[in-house]
Parts: C-alpha cells; sequence; structure tokens
C-alpha cells in the first residue's frame, strides 16, 4: 500500500523524528559513557546504575514510540498486523513504565543521600540506600514487565477483534478502534504514573525542608558547607523532573481528550511534548552529573577544534 499522508501527518512525523533522533543521541551517549566507566572499573556506583537503567528504558521508548507513530501515519497495513502491533505495545508499554518508575528511583536515591534527618528510620534507609537500589531496580522492571504484557495481550484481543477489517484494508476503523484501546491502557499506567508522581513530590517537598533547615543552620553559625552544594544541585534536578513531569501528565491527559484527537494545535503540541519530555530530563541529568558534563564538554569541544580545521 502507497503511503497517503496529509501535510498534518507529515508534520508530526519529520519533527518527531529529529526529537527522537535527538534523545536517542543523549540517552545513547548516557549509555556510552557509562558502560565505559563500568568496563574500565568493572563496578558502577548506585547513581551510575540508576542512569544506566534509565538511559536504556528511555532509548527503548524513543524507538518503539516513534516506530508506532510513523508507522500508523504512513504506513498502517505494516503497523495492524499480528505480533509486530502487538510487540510495538509491549515493549513500548514496559519502556514507558520502567522510564516512569526509574526516574522516581533517582529522585528517592538522591532524597535519601543528601537530606540530613534525625529520624532512625531515615537514617536506616540512608545506611541501606546503596544495597536497596538493585532491588528497586529490579522491581521497578518486574512491575513494567507486568504491565507490558497485560498491554500485550489486550493489544491481541483488540487486533483479533478487528481481523475483518484488516482483511478489507479499512485501516481507518481499526485506528480509531485503537484510539479506544489505547485509551484503555492509559488507565493502566495511572498506577505507574500516581506511584512515581508521588514519590517524586514527597522527595522534592522532604529535600526541600532539609535544604532550608541546613541552611537555617549554616547563617546561624555562619559558615559555608559542601551539604548546601549539594542540596541545590539534587533540588534543580528533581524539581526540574517534577515540572516536566506535571506538564506531561497534562498532556497525556489532553491526549485522552475526543476533542483534541483531531487534527489541531493541541494534539500536536501533546505529542511533540511527549516525545520531548525524555530528551529535555536526560540533558539535565547530564549537566548535574559531573562525570556526564565533562565528557560532553570534551567531545564537543573536539568535535568545534575538528570544524575549525577544516
Amino acid at each position: 500500500q502507497k503511503s497517503n499522508v496529509t501535510s498534518y501527518g507529515a508534520t508530526i512525523v519529520a519533527i518527531t523524528t529529529l526529537e527522537v533522533f535527538a534523545g536517542m543521541w543523549i540517552n545513547g551517549f548516557i549509555l556510552c559513557v557509562l558502560c565505559i566507566g563500568w568496563i574500565k572499573k568493572r563496578t558502577l556506583n548506585s547513581n551510575e546504575k540508576i542512569l544506566l537503567l534509565l538511559g536504556c528504558s528511555r532509548f527503548c521508548f524513543l524507538c518503539f514510540s516513534w516506530a508506532y507513530c510513523s508507522f500508523s501515519i504512513s504506513y498502517p497495513n505494516y503497523l495492524y498486523v499480528q505480533l509486530t502491533f502487538q510487540l510495538i505495545v509491549f515493549f513500548q508499554s514496559f519502556s514507558n513504565c520502567c522510564n516512569l518508575w526509574v526516574s522516581a528511583c533517582l529522585c528517592v536515591f538522591y532524597c535519601i543521600k543528601i537530606a540530613n534527618f534525625r529520624n532512625s528510620f531515615f537514617i536506616y534507609l540512608k545506611v541501606r540506600i546503596d544495597r536497596m537500589v538493585p532491588w528497586l531496580l529490579w522491581a521497578s522492571v518486574l512491575s513494567a514487565s507486568i504491565i507490558g504484557i497485560i498491554a500485550y495481550d489486550m493489544a491481541d484481543k483488540t487486533l483479533s477483534n478487528n481481523r475483518n477489517s484488516i482483511r478489507q484494508g479499512n485501516f481507518s476503523t481499526v485506528s480509531g478502534k485503537m484510539n479506544e484501546f489505547f485509551f484503555q491502557t492509559y488507565f493502566i499506567y495511572g498506577f505507574g504514573v500516581i506511584t512515581s508522581f508521588t514519590a517524586v513530590i514527597c522527595s522534592a517537598l522532604l529535600l526541600l525542608f532539609s535544604l532550608w533547615r541546613h541552611k537555617h543552620k549554616m547563617q546561624k553559625n555562619s559558615m559555608n558547607n559542601l551539604s548546601m552544594d549539594a542540596h541545590i544541585k539534587a533540588m534543580k534536578s528533581i524539581l526540574s523532573f517534577l515540572i516536566m513531569y506535571s506538564i506531561n501528565f497534562v498532556f497525556l491527559i489532553l491526549s485522552l481528550i475526543p476533542s483534541t484527537k483531531e487534527e489541531n494545535s493541541v494534539m500536536l503540541l501533546s505529542i511533540l511534548y511527549l516525545y520531548a519530555f525524555p530528551v529535555a530530563h536526560s540533558l539535565i541529568l547530564i549537566f548535574s552529573n559531573p562525570k556526564l558534563e565533562k565528557t560532553l564538554i570534551r567531545i564537543l569541544s573536539c568535535l568545534k577544534c575538528k570544524v575549525c580545521m577544516r
């Protein structure tokens, strides 16, 4: 079947392709730097383990989301076939949920590591957090796998019910029913969204309260402390994620409203932001990590020198 793409569809495919390419490059950079360091040192600290899984999940999410977006607009007959659609739905659901929960784990990790509280339970978590990180990551992967399997099963049933329309080549009818399918899957995402969002909000509030107490204490004693800088860096990372996460959630809700599913600016902005979110936050994580920031600056300076030499 030949591609029958409107100018609106072509615009979405072009812009999302640029966003996905940028996101894959940024998250691929994170993965390469961490893997090279892992090979050299033969070990990873807790922060690097979280960033490694986060970069991997975002890389996969961008790949499969772009595949669904491109094929559903350009070549729906290649998308709505057995196994192809189910596998894309499974990996997209898995990587998206994994991305949300691992991001929440990163915020919780920053909060426990940096915040200063005298509560015995909090002190216990601070001592044990490095041992708990692998278990938290495994729990995130397992939970994301369960949601991916549920989404796969729902996609398989939806595709089986629309088998006659697919054989007749009536892909507009199938596409409309697939929108209903994704409306159902968003409710499955609700559990992951609520739990991760709650974890991020609690981490931000606790870290902000710890920063206020620490600053008040330092002003009383007329002293400066490296802990203040650590608090501020962690707050920038968590608050940036909290703000982008909130906007992401708003656009996700907007994309579910039937009136915004037509070819209009609201739907376009929703799609563009949903793809830009993992790109922007990954950039913030790079510049908040000294190792990643130095490596990126070194690569960019080398590229600039080569361009100047030419």
